[in-house]
């Protein structure tokens, strides 16, 4: 369906966006039967609903004419649950009413009221704002909505979950009863229908399928790993699929802040989003992805609500959601307005059938497979070499005439490896990932060089030969494990595994072995600024443990100071 019956300045800033056809939920509105009535409508997140309720609204605000009049009290507010979404939402509004001439504020949580209250005073048509910061404004006389004819809920599920009800109904009770009243939920709990019936008038219920249009362009995965692998399937994932923007979701801050720091090392550009953040900071964040300046954006749940990222086409869930509704809101940032997206669960095997459950809740069906190996990944970086815009592009005639006294020096096999090499820097490194089956949890044996650290308190074997020991200034208390420091050092050091001896992690710090050949330059390379804030010291051999002997006083594991508590020697 295309835009038929939408006013002309609506029309005209659709065709320049190359808004050609409907998508389900806005035909829906665009019906003669909703026009400038209340309805409550059940959506998809990426169904296309916020340019929906803009369109809605033009009958109510705007009539016939093709511009808003002066700018005074508002004449429609936009309640949305998070600043992400709302002042998405003001960037959306801002283009389809350009035309009308439309002033829209927006009013969010972690910005200056100050400086919103100034902008209201100013005159606005359209306000958009999460609830709290609404109702302040509303408390300080500083937003009038004694004329207010359309009030728009955006996410009205959300809003109830993040414990908005009593702004909400604080809010609704202080505009005129005559409004248009539209609610947008993605579900739709017994909060919503009592909400629904107590505030809005003779609603029309619109219900758009998810699967014709929220889900339909999302192929979701399941991807079965082994426990210790999960951040090495990611970092494969994420160099498989490369996608324009992904992002990846935890369960709590610190795997978001460990994940984050563990993708910058590897040489990704990365943020990260959670709740411990600024607005300035979380501003930031999102900026960074918008302008290419990051690619990947590690968040949690509430961080990430109501967010849209440009290009975005994967959704990584490094930590299973909670439940199926979780599972669309996260699956719903990627497949918007057309554009295909994949959604990926990292599976452990003790949690396949939860998954199972979980996708049957959400009404999805996933392809089930292992994690991208390093292999098909190396053969994809080949295909895609041939296709980089460095040997796509024209060249100019200097870079013929470059090219020309290369071959002079080298042979084209040598140009060429170099070439790959170049090609390669740029790239994060893969990781040996195995498939663990869809039977019991187990581990492949592989090679000393790529054998896992079980147990991270354990000490790795020691080798022989002269080495040097040196102390990082991270321990268990910040979640040191080997199965991030080991590509860690081996990168930032620019060592190999080989080069690693004995690692004994304690609370607060680590020692580290080094093979005495390499450790030189392995100190000036740690101490190269960038990714981390690791401080690394050389010790001496006083107080440096042999490989394979026992740590020395003050630096005891836990384990080892309570064998010593029982024999009666005092504590370290």
């Amino acid at each position: 369906m295309t835009f038929f019956k939408t006013n002309p300045a609506l029309a005209r800033a659709l065709t320049e966006h190359n808004y050609l056809e409907a998508t389900p939920v806005q035909s829906a509105v665009l019906t003669k039967d909703v026009e400038a009535r209340d309805i409550l409508v059940s959506a998809q997140t990426g169904s296309g609903k916020t340019i929906a309720y803009g369109l809605a609204i033009a009958a109510t605000i705007l009539g016939e004419d093709e511009r808003m009049g002066k700018a005074a009290a508002p004449v429609a507010l936009i309640i949305a649950p998070t600043r992400e979404l709302a002042l998405q939402v003001e960037r959306e509004l801002t283009w389809l009413y350009q035309h009308a001439g439309a002033r829209i504020v927006s009013c969010v949580g972690g910005m200056d009221s100050r400086a919103e209250r100034r902008k209201l005073a100013d005159g606005a048509h359209i306000v958009i704002g999460t609830p709290g910061r609404l109702r302040d404004h509303i408390e300080r006389n500083g937003l009038i909505v004694s004329g207010l004819a359309a009030v728009v809920l955006d996410e009205a599920d959300e809003m109830l979950d993040l414990g908005f009800r009593e702004d909400l109904e604080f809010i609704l009770e202080a505009t005129p009863a005559s409004r248009q009243t539209l609610m947008f939920s993605a579900t739709m709990p017994k909060g919503i229908a009592a909400l629904a019936k107590r505030y809005q008038r003779d609603a029309l219920r619109i219900e758009v399928a998810g699967g014709e249009r929220g889900h339909a362009d999302i192929e979701y995965r399941a991807i079965r790993v082994a426990p210790n692998e999960i951040e090495h399937a990611v970092v494969n994932l994420l160099r498989f699929v490369e996608a324009q923007t992904a992002i990846v979701f935890c369960n709590t801050r610190e795997s978001v802040r460990h994940l984050h720091a563990t993708l910058l090392e590897r040489g990704f550009s990365a943020v990260l989003l959670s709740g411990e953040l600024s607005q300035h900071e979380r501003n930031q964040s999102m900026q960074a992805m918008r302008d290419g300046r990051a690619r990947v954006c590690v968040a949690t749940d509430v961080a990430a609500r109501g967010i849209d990222l440009p290009n975005l086409g994967l959704v990584v869930h490094a930590e299973l959601p909670h439940d199926a509704e979780a599972l669309q809101h996260r699956s719903g940032r990627t497949g918007r307005a057309g554009r295909k997206g994949v959604s990926a669960l990292l599976v452990p095997i003790s949690r396949r059938h939860r998954v199972e459950r979980l996708l049957m809740d959400a009404g999805v069906r996933a392809t089930w497979s292992g994690p991208p190996s390093a292999d098909e990944i190396r053969k994809l970086d080949q295909e895609r070499l041939l296709q980089d815009p460095i040997l796509t592009e024209p060249h100019t005639d200097e870079d013929v005439e470059m090219a020309r006294l290369l071959l002079a020096e080298q042979t084209p096999e040598q140009l060429g490896a170099a070439l790959v090499r170049i090609y390669r820097s740029r790239l994060p490194a893969v990781e040996d990932v195995v498939d663990p089956g869809n039977g019991p949890e187990r581990r492949e044996t592989r090679g000393p060089k790529s054998a896992p650290v079980k147990n991270p308190k354990a000490p790795r074997a020691g080798f022989s030969g002269a080495a040097t020991w040196f102390l990082l200034n991270i321990g268990r208390s910040k979640n040191a494990d080997p199965k991030w420091l080991l590509p860690m050092l081996c990168r930032k050091g620019n060592i190999t595994k080989q080069d690693i001896g004995t690692i004994r992690i304690f609370e607060n710090e680590t020692k580290i072995e080094i093979a005495e050949p390499v450790a030189a330059q392995f100190v000036v390379n740690m101490r190269r600024p960038g990714g981390d804030n690791l401080r690394i010291e050389r010790l001496n051999s006083k107080s440096a443990p042999a490989s394979g002997e026992a740590p020395t006083k003050g630096f005891k594991p836990k384990s080892e100071a309570k064998k010593a508590d029982r024999k009666g020697r005092p504590k370290p």
